[in-house]
């Protein structure tokens, strides 16, 4: 039962982060203004739409699911799930404020990373994961999994930004958003030289359509920055199937 649960969390997880992408597509930031972690009618406004409000419900779920499967399964795992779903909330709220310009745009950086490391480590349990997790995520920092750095950078990019603000031209970065985005990208293409020194082909393969799709974010958020549309939720997808490939060329699931 375990099993099935951790894989409904992941899939949650999962969810919520292509939800976070589409709230910063359309435009739905601080659709809720400041309020954390709800607002007056959630479930209505969430019925109307809202992908803000059904981002923070599925988030939500995401959290019971956390602790029924730590009741559950006491340990290590379960323990550091809830953990890392805590750290996503409380950073997501540190989110609003970077939108409202109240705190520093790394804070939006710092949650995208919780976010994505509930999503693997509820993947890893359904998968029957019997490694040492700590260790873990003391090399995902490191080839090949310095994607994390990737998506910390991306997340400051969406926080400089604040969801509104064009990029620019990076061919000559002269402000913060634009040198943000040159590491970012830089970060990117180490990556992509990191998965052909170890042959992960299929990481490889996803990898490359991701930084694709990056690009296709670059353009409609300089053409749109409030709404960039679509683009965004899907960088988020692809960006989760790249670390679902990481784990299988690794032989970790």
């Amino acid at each position: 039962m375990i099993q099935e649960i951790a894989l409904v969390t992941s899939l949650l997880a999962g969810s919520t982060i292509v939800l976070g992408g589409i709230v910063e597509g359309y435009g739905y930031g601080l659709s809720l203004g400041t309020n954390w972690p709800y607002t007056n009618n959630m479930i209505d406004v969430a019925r109307k739409g809202d992908p803000e409000a059904i981002h923070r419900i599925t988030a939500t779920l995401t959290g019971i699911l956390a602790l029924v499967a730590l009741i559950l399964d006491p340990g290590l795992t379960t323990v550091l799930g809830l953990v890392a779903v805590a750290a996503t909330a409380l950073l997501g709220m540190a989110t609003l404020y970077v939108l409202a310009g109240k705190l520093p745009s790394l804070f939006q950086g710092l949650h995208d990373i919780a976010a994505y490391t509930t999503f693997v480590i509820y993947l890893l349990l359904f998968a029957g994961f019997r490694g040492n997790l700590l260790t873990f995520f003391e090399q995902a920092v490191l080839p090949p999994h310095f994607l994390y750095f990737v998506i910390f950078m991306g997340g400051w990019v969406t926080g400089t930004r604040k969801m509104r603000k064009p990029i620019g031209d990076v061919r000559r970065p002269k402000g913060r958003l634009q040198w943000v985005w040159v590491v970012h990208g830089l970060a990117a293409g180490i990556f992509v030289i990191s998965l052909i020194l170890l042959h992960y082909w299929l990481t490889l393969g996803v990898a490359v359509l991701e930084g694709l799709v990056g690009l296709l974010v670059y353009r409609t958020v300089n053409s749109n920055p409030e709404k960039p549309g679509a683009s965004i939720a899907l960088h988020q997808l692809f960006s989760i199937l790249t670390v679902v490939a990481i784990l299988l060329n690794s032989g970790i699931i």
